[in-house]
């Protein structure tokens, strides 16, 4: 996918797993899914969480990740175009061209990305307790799971490893999915 023009924007991203208030961000949707790839603040988003807007997608690190979302064990579709403003010509580094639940890392630089930074491109509230517009209450929870074990730190440091199962689940223990996804046939190339 080639973009035409650029948008040049670096600013330092807060440490991992740092706590931030990322509904602060512009644009972020803190409201019940399902949930659209949020395009119009998007690159303020990306400035504030120091990810460049793209020409074209970079090609020093080109990795793929899967996410399964569920809220009160309902799939939450996972919108194509996530990071990609077609009006503006621009593509953030971590993105998904379609609606397969697939994350695109394709970066001109060689470094770790995050859970938290994919759900702050897509423009959706993520943190400890909560995804949208879903907060743990009473026997509610948020859980996040890579290749099918619970990730028992914030799932805003969770790094996007190549070939990653990632499962996000809202609800009480018995909304998730049975069994928790361990892994993603990916396409083959990918």
């Amino acid at each position: 996918m080639a973009l035409v023009a650029a948008i040049g924007l670096m600013v330092p991203c807060p440490p991992l797993g740092m706590a931030a208030d990322t509904t602060q961000l512009p644009g972020m949707q803190v409201s019940p899914a399902p949930w659209r790839a949020e395009r119009v603040d998007l690159v303020d988003r990306l400035q504030a969480i120091g990810l460049p807007a793209l020409r074209e997608e970079g090609t020093a690190l080109h990795t793929h990740q899967h996410l399964d979302v569920f809220v009160k064990g309902e799939r939450v579709p996972i919108p194509a175009g996530i990071g990609i403003d077609w009006a503006n010509r621009f593509i953030s580094p971590i993105h998904t061209h379609d609606a397969s639940g697939i994350i695109h890392v394709e970066s001109p630089t060689v470094e770790t990305f995050t859970l938290g930074q994919f759900f702050d491109v897509w423009g959706v509230r993520l943190d400890a307790r909560c995804i949208g517009g879903y907060c743990a209450d009473g026997a509610k929870r948020l859980h996040v799971y890579e290749n099918g074990r619970l990730v028992e730190r914030d799932p805003r440091a969770l790094a996007l490893t190549p070939h990653a199962e990632i499962v996000v689940t809202y609800g009480t223990a018995a909304d998730g999915p049975q069994p928790v996804p361990r892994a993603y046939d990916f396409p083959p190339g990918l």
